[in-house]
């Protein structure tokens, strides 16, 4: 069973060895380095070679949040902090877990936990493509999985390096960290249909189209000219 690599990010030493510790208690993570400036492990996670980041948020050189928002694909991180007021920053960088120190060990417990449930996911998703006939997927959103049913999304919008996924029956969005080209490789192809760089619809959802938009209910979505003829061939079929 592959492991989870992983890296312990923390300008405190005491905290540092602390954290290590408990990460060479769990079988199915695996320790690649400690780090006491977050900048000394950019090339190791650069490489691709980082699973799951350990990471302070109160460092003298940069902040763990500034650190992790110029990773250009980051890894999964779970904020390991003794301060609570950067909970809801940690929220909105889509992180697995936020621990407050002193950690506790079940606590920590839980925590690795949720991203080995991720981790594992992903591989899934990696190896084996999504098949028409599946109903549903699964996203990373508000610190969990979410099951979402084919059949109850509407459209998808794209925002750089976040989704907005719209569903019948529920006034807001789900907001999850993911580009639209993976975002379109998870939906069955027969019934979605990217229109604009920044779309992809529903083609069972639309109510009415014309040449340079659609409307699925009463909100309408513009159809770029690249993806115009993909478009009308997938609808009128």
């Amino acid at each position: 069973m592959s492991k989870i690599n992983c890296i312990a990010i923390d300008d405190e030493p005491f905290a540092l060895e602390i954290l290590a510790d408990d990460i060479q208690k769990i079988s199915f993570l695996n320790l690649l380095g400690k780090f006491s400036n977050p900048l000394d492990a950019w090339e190791l996670i650069k490489d691709g070679k980082v699973d799951l980041i350990f990471l302070d948020i109160q460092m003298p050189v940069i902040t763990g949040t500034q650190f992790l928002r110029t990773l250009p694909s980051p890894p999964m991180v779970i904020f390991t902090t003794a301060y609570q007021q950067y909970a809801l920053e940690g929220y909105d960088l889509n992180v697995i877990d936020y621990l407050l120190k002193p950690i506790p060990f079940d606590r920590f417990l839980k925590a690795v936990n949720k991203a080995e449930e991720l981790f594992r996911l992903r591989l899934k998703e990696n190896v084996v493509p999504v098949l028409d006939e599946n109903n549903y997927f699964f996203i990373h959103a508000e610190y969990k999985q979410i099951k979402i049913y084919f059949d109850d999304v509407l459209y998808i919008e794209g925002l750089k390096d976040y989704v907005k996924i719209f569903l019948k029956n529920q006034p807001k969005p789900i907001l999850t960290r993911l580009n639209l080209k993976m975002m379109e490789k998870k939906l069955p192809s027969n019934t979605f249909c990217r229109v604009h760089h920044s779309f992809i619809v529903s083609l069972p959802k639309i109510t009415s189209f014309q040449k340079t938009k659609l409307l699925i209910d009463k909100q309408e979505i513009p159809i770029g000219k690249k993806f115009t003829e993909l478009f009308e061939q997938k609808y009128s079929n």
